[in-house]
């Protein structure tokens, strides 16, 4: 079947399964009822398949009383659910007497000759009792689900699971120590409760992070991240915070640094309270602001749902919707730092969307007026060209934004604000301290502000809330470092005052690289190399093993997640692959051609290598170790069919630069082929697989090493020959070298010779000629 079994579950029990554990509880007894239901249909059966099929049906009825007796002890210690409960209850254990019923055939291979219904002469009574079972029994897993979070609310400890308690243990323990934390006199009682508080932090991260990955809602997913790295990057600040106060009691600055971070910490334990119990103070909703991006989402939506139906509508509908979209736009228009040129580019674009979508109005108006049952082709014509506005636009504030957070990336590289408050904090100069700050202050507002715009943009919720949470962290530290830096100022001499600021420095060139990653991400969501719907259609390595494709490699293998300890284990190599892929993106970002395919096969081992990092932090869209050796697999291939481009471009260089090409194009193939090997040789157990993702993890670094040596190399080449062409000199000396150049040139730039940049079919098969040599 194609679609997930607990999709129906939640069909028939009105409930929505918002946890992977409930709904993994559920795929034993699917699996169990579905071979009820699917014996084969034959006239006569052995005595064999019927006491399989008795085995069967007991079992299930077996388990349903043990799994009813839970629900039922459950809701005796509940009263507010204690009737859902137990109705829910009555029809599992209802449901389960029918299958054992219906199962009981006894040893006879015919149909009974007493005249009992069984499954082989009630297949349709077997149905509706595996209806009934699924559905009650997904409603007591929903309801025990919601005594879960009430516990975690409320802390009560009652009688659970283990790891409820341990839950709500840890969480009331880092509360209390907190508040210890805070109103200590002494070093020596403080280090005795942070040595504790760090502990109980520790089995926090690990209890909510096991949350995070059980979550089914990638939004809530991307909030519990956002909380928990708030919470793991303050703890250190804490600890840094409240020295600096214990030594330098009586500075107002080192109180204010540390009663901000206290407050930050409390507000992110209540963030992962409510996305854990899926619930807001006084009954709020979490909303996240609408973005450009949602705005022309749906204005498109709208508009392309008119071909379904001309009166569905109003027309005012769409006018407003536009209207909404275009003030959004103002953030952009109205800020200081929008070039004059952009600002009037996207006022245009604006217009244009108005003006195209008032035609699209008359020509709707005019097929109601002529009672038309579908979108006339003037109609059908306004249609495509509003869409095609709209999305102009779109790209045109994509541009703008993800522009400027680049060039503020690039210009705060060296962090020479931080730099100077440190230098004037360590000398005691409060008047450079305070002119420092005003500078960093302009710059948080800067970043503050395209954090913003990045949202319009972003393409997706998830990195929507990142994006909030980049905002966030900006303005909130910003404030912080200042008050660590006066705090130096008045006190110099202190070691524990520019630990402090270094901490805080620290934190805020964290959140500097992690925009990084956040930009890349959005760039990839953009061009649809990751994320959004159709994302996989255009780049296939993004999406998970497909009917057909690679299947029979993944068959041998068991489909697991990593647990902490192995996360950790692999955390080191994964940061390593990131900075990697980093460097890697500022080689291509230097190539003028960016449609060269060394460019684009470059970019995709890229993506792909960031992927397999992300793996590592048990985030993005690799899920389990059958998903990375997956993407490994591909990068494998894609990595092959880089060494085929460089072996076409090495075919018109110079000895020299050949042999280095060549050379480094051999060391790639042999690692490409190593990890392909690799991926597609099964093995069995966890330690195994576990050494099966270290080595993939770590060929794949080997991989993108070289491919980041050989960019340049090939970059330098390309800009050669180019220099080369343009000093030719006269339109005769080009004519009378462009039988020997013109090759060479097309090939250097990814192009044949009619220049569209698509290779012809000889090359085709030269490409796959040296791969099967290979």
């Amino acid at each position: 079947m194609a679609s997930s079994p607990c999709s129906s579950v939640n069909f028939d029990s009105g409930l929505e399964i918002k946890t992977r554990s409930v709904e993994q509880t559920l795929i034993p007894l699917v699996s169990q009822i579905t071979t009820l239901i699917n014996h084969k249909d034959k006239p006569k059966k052995s005595e064999r398949t019927q006491q399989a099929i008795q085995k069967v049906g007991q079992a299930v009825s077996v388990a349903v009383g043990r799994f009813v007796a839970v629900g039922e002890a459950i809701a005796v210690e509940n009263e507010e659910l204690k009737e859902e409960m137990g109705m829910a209850c009555f029809e599992a254990r209802r449901a389960g007497d029918a299958i054992a019923q219906l199962t009981d055939v006894g040893t006879a291979v015919t149909r009974p000759v007493d005249g009992r219904t069984t499954v082989f002469s009630d297949r349709t009574g077997m149905v509706k009792a595996a209806r009934m079972l699924l559905s009650s029994v997904t409603k007591v897993l929903v309801l025990a689900d919601r005594i879960v979070i009430k516990q975690i609310i409320t802390s009560r400890n009652k009688v659970g699971p283990i790891v409820i308690k341990q839950i709500i243990t840890s969480r009331n323990k880092v509360l209390v120590t907190l508040e210890q934390l805070e109103r200590v006199s002494t070093f020596q009682e403080f280090v005795q409760i942070f040595s504790q508080f760090g502990n109980q932090m520790v089995e926090f991260a690990h209890l909510t992070g096991d949350r995070q990955n059980d979550l089914k809602d990638e939004n809530k997913k991307a909030r519990m991240a956002a909380a928990r790295a708030v919470l793991e990057k303050c703890t250190m600040m804490l600890l840094t915070a409240s020295k600096t106060c214990l030594r330098h009691p009586d500075c107002e600055s080192a109180r204010i640094n540390k009663d901000a971070v206290f407050h930050r910490m409390r507000f992110a334990l209540e963030q992962v309270m409510e996305i854990v119990t899926d619930a807001r103070p006084c009954g709020e909703t979490k909303v996240l602001p609408l973005s450009i991006y949602t705005g022309i989402k749906d204005f498109k939506s709208n508009v392309e749902g008119l071909r379904e139906g001309l009166y569905l509508l109003p027309h005012q509908a769409l006018s407003g919707q536009l209207e909404a979209v275009v003030e959004r736009t103002e953030d952009f228009t109205d800020s200081a730092y929008t070039s004059h040129e952009h600002r009037e580019g996207i006022l245009q674009l604006c217009q244009l969307a108005r003006q195209d979508t008032d035609q699209l109005i008359t020509a709707w108006m005019e097929a109601q007026s002529l009672n038309a049952k579908e979108a006339t082709e003037e109609m059908e014509l306004s249609i495509l060209k509003t869409c095609q506005s709209v999305y102009e636009l779109r790209r045109e504030l994509h541009k703008v934004a993800v522009g400027r957070a680049a060039d503020l990336l690039k210009l705060h590289a060296e962090h020479l604000p931080l730099r100077a408050l440190k230098a004037s904090g360590g000398e005691g100069n409060l008047e450079a301290v305070a002119e420092y700050a005003r500078t960093l202050g302009e710059q948080k507002e800067q970043l503050v502000e395209t954090c913003r715009l990045l949202c319009h943009v972003s393409g997706t919720e998830p990195l929507e809330i990142t994006c909030i949470h980049a905002e966030e962290t900006f303005h909130v530290i910003g404030p912080q470092i200042i008050s660590a830096a006066q705090t130096l100022a008045l006190h110099p001499s202190s070691k524990i005052a520019k630990e402090n600021l270094d901490v805080f420095c620290e934190a805020w060139e964290s959140q500097l690289c992690d925009m990084a990653v956040l930009l890349r991400e959005i760039n990839d969501v953009f061009e649809g190399r990751r994320g959004g719907a159709a994302s996989g259609d255009k780049r296939a390595y993004v999406s998970l093993p497909r009917p057909g494709k690679h299947s029979a490699n993944l068959k041998t293998v068991k489909a697991v997640k990593l647990d902490a300890e192995e996360q950790s284990t692999i955390a080191k190599l994964g940061l390593e692959l990131r900075l990697l892929t980093s460097d890697m993106d500022t080689e291509v970002e230097k190539w003028e051609d960016q449609e060269h395919d060394i460019v684009r096969q470059g970019q995709s081992l890229s993506s792909m290598a960031y992927s397999m990092y992300l793996f590592t932090r048990g985030e993005g869209l690799l899920k389990t170790t059958t998903d990375l050796f997956h993407q490994a697999e591909v990068l494998s291939e894609e990595g092959l069919q880089l060494c085929s481009s460089l072996h076409t471009f090495s075919t018109q260089l110079m000895d020299e630069e050949k042999v280095v090409v060549l050379s480094e194009m051999e060391k790639l193939m042999g690692l490409c082929q190593q990890l392909q090997m690799g991926v597609r040789t099964p093995v069995q157990g966890k330690t195994a697989t576990f050494q099966k993702v270290d080595s993939s993890i770590q060929n794949t670094r080997a991989i993108i090493t070289v491919v980041i040596y050989l960019l340049p190399v090939c970059n330098k080449i390309v800009r050669k020959y180019k220099s080369e062409r343009s000093s030719l000199g006269s339109p005769q000396s080009w004519r009378d070298r462009q039988s020997s150049t013109a090759v060479k040139d097309d090939v250097l730039n990814g192009k044949n010779s009619n220049g569209f940049g698509v290779k012809s079919l000889e090359q085709h098969m030269a490409n796959l000629t040296f791969l099967e040599s290979k």
